[in-house]
């Protein structure tokens, strides 16, 4: 079995990956890095969310504290961030691989997850693991329906929350 330290965004996105990983042949633990939620009280609702999940699935995850902010808007950055942090954390206590339960979702940016993992890979040294989970999108849904996780509404940068707020300003005036 290999070992993989797999980024985890929220409670939601990490069902299906998880279980896939797990039945794929790894030895998942999670790491809960996410310096781009935004507001704190966004941040503390997707962290016990997380706990949830790990509780009911004896899923081992570390909590990193957030020790900067992504630049809001700036998707590639955040990613870097993140990915770097989770690398570094892989290397550092002797993990094969890294990955990020981001793969999973029909909105991030899989061409530049997929480059920047890459980049991080060669830098570090750590293997980046690269699966579109994107077919286990709906499951996942399902699975933290099932478990009643909270399910955000947003990827969690405040750019992101301000963007949906002007458009529904914008569709009622």
């Amino acid at each position: 079995m290999s070992n993989i330290l797999l980024h985890t965004c929220c409670g939601p996105c990490t069902t299906y990956v998880h279980k896939w990983l797990s039945e794929n042949g790894f030895e998942v633990t999670g790491y809960f890095y996410n310096p781009n939620i935004f507001p704190r009280e966004e941040f503390e609702k997707r962290r016990q969310a997380m706990a949830h999940y790990a509780a009911a699935n004896r899923f081992e995850i570390v909590y990193e504290l957030n020790d900067r902010r992504t630049e809001p808007g700036n998707c590639e950055n955040c990613y870097r961030v993140r990915l770097k942090k989770t690398a570094g954390f892989a290397k550092e206590h002797g993990y094969e691989y890294f990955s990020t339960t981001l793969l999973i979702s029909p909105y991030q940016k899989h061409d530049a997850l997929k480059k920047i993992g890459e980049e991080i890979e060669n830098a570090i040294g750590v293997r980046f693991f690269y699966n579109d989970f994107r077919a286990g999108y709906r499951e996942s849904q399902n699975l933290s329906r099932e478990m009643n996780l909270y399910r955000q509404k947003y990827c969690g940068c405040g750019f992101d929350q301000i963007a949906k707020k002007e458009v529904i300003y914008a569709k009622t005036d």
